[in-house]
């Protein structure tokens, strides 16, 4: 990387407003659907456990789908894993 390619910031990330996740610098708050100081690590260590758990390999779009422990049972049910509520 020349010096011309260095851009500090994000200057030139693209940004959007998200109705899933909240953050407020300004605060230190950060939510994800709602559920406060949840982070994306947070989100894929569930994940990696629930996969390990289970056996199973979970797929992006259910990655992001993941959102309550109903919608877990929903997606384990499509992986053939059957979970009593």
């Amino acid at each position: 990387m020349t010096e011309q390619d260095f851009r500090p910031g994000l200057e030139d990330v693209p940004a959007a407003k998200s109705a899933v996740s909240f953050i407020d610098g300004k605060r230190a708050r950060l939510e994800y659907r709602g559920i406060e100081q949840w982070d994306s690590l947070a989100h894929l260590t569930l994940v990696a456990q629930i996969e390990d758990t289970f056996e199973v390999m979970i797929d992006t779009d259910e990655v992001i789908d993941l959102s309550s422990f109903d919608k877990a049972v929903e997606i384990l049910g499509k992986h053939d894993v059957a979970l009593a509520r």
